[in-house]
């Protein structure tokens, strides 16, 4: 059960009062769900993160089909997952089964107001989805108004050089203090950098892969390979790679492997999940 206090628990016993009477207020999302149904556990983390998001625009009621039969059936329900709109007392619309984020925010937008957004959260988030030009262009209005500000400075920088402006890039990187390239975020877009660079100089994956396959312990193929899926944001395929060339020759190219999986996880950071398991590869590798 979510500790949200925009996310409960939806009963014959209260449903009247928290759902339909509260929806003249506020808006309810009603999600029947059973703990059998697969699409359903599809579907509620989607539905928990976004109630989460929108603040309290809506709430999300969560009714468990088997413990709440009778509730169900009065909802008309006939396949899981079912979720209702239920606004001013009235169902206003819904969906059965479990749809995409992008589907689910269509019918959101259409009944509920999503609460402002903060520009620098908004570059970010629409970093994730890929609109770089928009990211850029609000990250960069906020370097203007307040160029001190060296997160946003570091965050224009990376995506300057995912935009393929490296020289840019570099430029800020350069120019930060030294006590800010210790930072993790400097460290970040260093590592960025230069795998960006290096990335105009990999063949194709194809050749790469072709290569592998006549010779699984190609030193070259496989480092090669591995930078490929760094900038394809596919870390755990490149730090598999690595470790691999470790266990071929870890002293190819001056130790490279190595070096760039400590690169690597500078750039992911510690509480990334497949830095952990390969932090842990590397040092059983080393000892």
């Amino acid at each position: 059960m979510s500790s949200s206090p925009h996310i409960f628990e939806a009963t014959m016993e209260n449903f009247q009062q928290e759902v339909m009477d509260a929806s003249s207020t506020t808006p309810v999302l009603v999600d029947v769900w059973a703990e059998w149904c697969a699409p359903c556990k599809q579907l509620m983390p989607l539905l928990e993160k976004l109630a989460i998001e929108y603040e309290g625009a809506f709430r999300l009621a969560k009714v468990n089909a088997d413990e709440q039969e009778q509730l169900t059936t009065s909802l008309g329900v006939r396949s899981l997952p079912t979720v209702i709109m239920v606004k001013d007392g009235q169902a206003v619309d819904g969906f059965n089964g479990a749809l995409p984020e992008s589907e689910i925010r269509k019918v959101l937008e259409k009944h509920v107001e999503l609460p402002e957004e903060a520009p620098y959260e908004k570059a970010h988030r629409i970093w994730e989805e890929g609109d770089v030009d928009e990211a850029l262009a609000i990250l960069t209005e906020m370097n203007r108004k307040d160029p001190e500000n060296m997160k946003v400075l570091i965050d224009l920088a990376q995506l300057k050089a995912e935009s393929g402006d490296i020289e840019t890039a570099e430029q800020v990187l350069e120019s930060l203090p030294p006590e800010e390239k210790l930072q993790h975020q400097a460290k970040q877009l260093a590592a960025r950098i230069k795998f960006l660079k290096q990335s105009a100089e990999l063949p194709p994956m194809k050749d790469l892969e072709m290569a592998l396959e006549q010779n699984p312990k190609d030193p070259n193929a496989l480092h090669l390979l591995a930078l490929h899926n760094v900038l394809q944001d596919k870390n755990a395929e490149a730090m598999e790679l690595l470790i691999k060339l470790m266990q071929v020759d870890s002293k190819y190219k001056d130790e490279v492997a190595k070096t760039t999986l400590v690169e690597l996880f500078e750039k992911l950071g510690n509480n990334n999940p497949d830095v952990r398991v390969y932090r842990r590869k590397l040092y059983t590798l080393m000892h």
